[in-house]
């Protein structure tokens, strides 16, 4: 049986070694990374943890439980703005299993290579399958997307489609039928959410607030409202549905409380959820038209401290805000 740090030897220092990553002045092997901020820059830090059975099926493949580890924490950087840089990695698993850390490894880099963050350190340990990413990034203070910054009269926009991280457990669970297309499509939202680092660039200079759709449109956005001491309207009829989850409409109209549902408070949609000034538009419509954002009004900021759901002008109820983790 090899021990801990043969492991982080043969399946993760060796990475590093051979790709060394800027700023990172000592990386694994030691008691603690040292990092060089960039320069005038300010340290975003987020963490998270994500339990075999609570946040991905047991027997799912582990180059893809990698994958959908880091790519859910990289979201969080893209919500306030920040370039991604390092990360670490804390991975608690009931055995060592040699065969299953190579195919995470495998998932886990490929995907830092993607986004050009690194790995400067973890922990091992045994125990029931989890896996926790702390990831750091920097960004301009002056550019630095937060949640308390929303006005009254702002627009609440999107990113993408709603809907399709609650669309895909269905899938996965085969609760619906879906098209082979739309399974496929659904299944690598689900385990390959793509952090929105590149929208995040572009909104960063024009948004007043901004976060991640983790736990539910609704429920995130009341975040928002909590910080910045405002109100929200959603305006249920534009919300932007992918075709996955329009095909469903096409089987049954009956199907279109669920689908509202999902992309209300499904949650796991990892697309961003943002307040723009009207002055503000249309700077943002441009870069719409330039095929360079891909962004959805979906409603507007309102006085009170409390999001409302609204649906061809009638109040919508929504019998669940959102995820709860406890």
């Amino acid at each position: 049986m090899p021990s801990e740090f043969q492991l982080i030897q043969q399946f993760f220092q060796r990475e590093q070694a051979e790709n060394p990553a800027a700023g990172v002045v000592l990386g694994i092997g030691d008691d603690c990374a040292l990092l060089q901020i960039p320069a005038g820059q300010q340290l975003a830090v987020s963490v998270d943890t994500l339990v075999a059975g609570v946040h991905f099926p047991k027997d799912a493949d582990p180059e893809l439980i990698a994958e959908r580890a880091l790519r859910t924490n990289l979201s969080d950087l893209a919500a306030m703005g920040a370039d991604p840089l390092w990360f670490t990695l804390a991975l608690t698993m009931p055995q060592a299993d040699e065969d299953w850390l190579r195919g995470f490894s495998r998932g886990l880099f490929r995907c830092a290579r993607e986004y050009g963050i690194a790995l400067v350190g973890g922990d091992t340990t045994s125990g029931p399958l989890a896996i926790t990413i702390q990831v750091m990034g920097a960004c301009q203070p002056q550019h630095s997307l937060r949640r308390d910054g929303a006005n009254v009269g702002d627009f609440v926009l999107v990113t993408h489609f709603v809907g399709d991280g609650a669309a895909a457990l269905a899938a996965i669970q085969q609760e619906y039928s879906f098209a082979d297309e739309h399974r496929a499509y659904l299944h690598d939202r689900f385990y390959r959410p793509v952090p929105r680092l590149q929208e995040s660039q572009f909104i960063r200079e024009l948004a007043s607030s901004a976060l991640d759709i983790s736990d539910g449109l609704a429920a995130d956005l009341q975040h928002i409202c909590t910080a910045s001491d405002v109100g929200a309207v959603i305006y249920v009829e534009d919300l932007p549905l992918s075709p996955a989850v329009q095909s469903l409409l096409e089987q049954s109209s009956a199907n279109q409380q669920q689908i509202y549902q999902w992309a209300l408070s499904g949650g796991d949609d990892y697309e961003l959820c943002f307040t723009l000034a009207p002055e503000k538009m249309p700077e943002l419509a441009m870069l719409i038209a330039q095929g360079k954002l891909s962004a959805t009004v979906v409603g507007e900021i309102t006085a009170g401290n409390a999001v409302s759901c609204e649906l061809n002008g009638e109040l919508f109820a929504l019998p669940k805000r959102g995820y709860q983790h406890f």
